[in-house]
């Protein structure tokens, strides 16, 4: 397997030592986010399958096939899968004949995902440690950036957005696949009591973490609404954005055209 390339050392922003920023239901120093987001996966990395099934009750894995068949991974083309550590997505590109690029923040996800593909034979795949919001990819180097379940762990996503948009080449393509708000009547108020009574309950049964569970679930609701966020990946310089809502938005697909 290959080695987990190193991510670029980070220069704290002075800026940002008077900001806040939502760690779940928690407004913290912006500058600690990173750090504490970083607990949650490394805590939970072993047993993120189990996380994503409790959260979704398995459905996430229909999701990401669909999310895929949005992104129409080509033979030949350069595709950075962000905060994709353990592979899941990587995986359902890779048959296309994509050169892809696994990135994420954290190393013992990373890991996950190289020992996941060592077991299924995959060895083209490229793992990298990387930070959204600090990518050292040159400019115009892919054709699709694709990122699920990632962007609201960011600490500053309209910066990781504008990266997203620069290290894609004219013409490529951006899709985020994300947790979002439901607009179905009733089944907000049913998702919303099963995820917070129950997840962090399935998360100490199964993981022993109640707590990291907890944050992700109040992660989801602290995260921007469907046209915001349609917005926000505008503003970052994107075109002919859209939003496919799933189960009413509870779970969503963005994408973005660079032009």
């Amino acid at each position: 397997m290959n080695d987990i390339a190193p991510a670029p050392a980070l220069i704290p922003d002075p800026a940002l030592k008077a900001d806040t920023v939502s760690f779940g239901y928690e407004d913290i120093p912006a500058t600690e986010k990173t750090a504490r987001v970083g607990g949650v996966f490394s805590n939970v990395a072993s047993k993120y399958d189990l996380m994503n099934d409790a959260m979704s009750g398995g459905m996430h894995r229909l999701w990401k096939d669909r999310f895929v068949r949005r992104v129409k991974p080509r033979e030949g083309e350069q595709i950075l899968d962000m905060a994709g550590g353990t592979g899941d997505i990587a995986f359902r590109m890779e048959p296309s004949g994509a050169s892809i690029t696994v990135a994420d923040i954290n190393p013992q996800m990373l890991e996950v995902g190289m020992e996941r593909a060592h077991k299924r034979g995959l060895d083209g795949l490229v793992w990298t440690e990387a930070n959204a919001e600090t990518l050292a990819f040159p400019d115009k180097f892919f054709d699709a950036y694709t990122i699920a379940f990632g962007i609201r762990n960011v600490t500053d996503i309209p910066k990781a957005l504008r990266e997203a948009h620069r290290v894609l080449r004219r013409g490529g393509r951006f899709y985020c696949l994300e947790f979002s708000t439901t607009v179905w009547p009733g089944f907000a108020e049913v998702y919303d009591a099963y995820s917070h009574k129950m997840v962090p309950k399935l998360g100490q049964l199964l993981a022993q973490d109640a707590d990291s569970y907890r944050y992700l679930i109040e992660s989801i609701r602290r995260f921007p609404d469907m046209p915001k966020f349609k917005g926000m990946i505008a503003d970052a310089g994107f075109v002919q954005t859209k939003v496919e809502p799933l189960l009413g938005g509870l779970v969503a697909i963005h994408s973005g055209w660079k032009i």
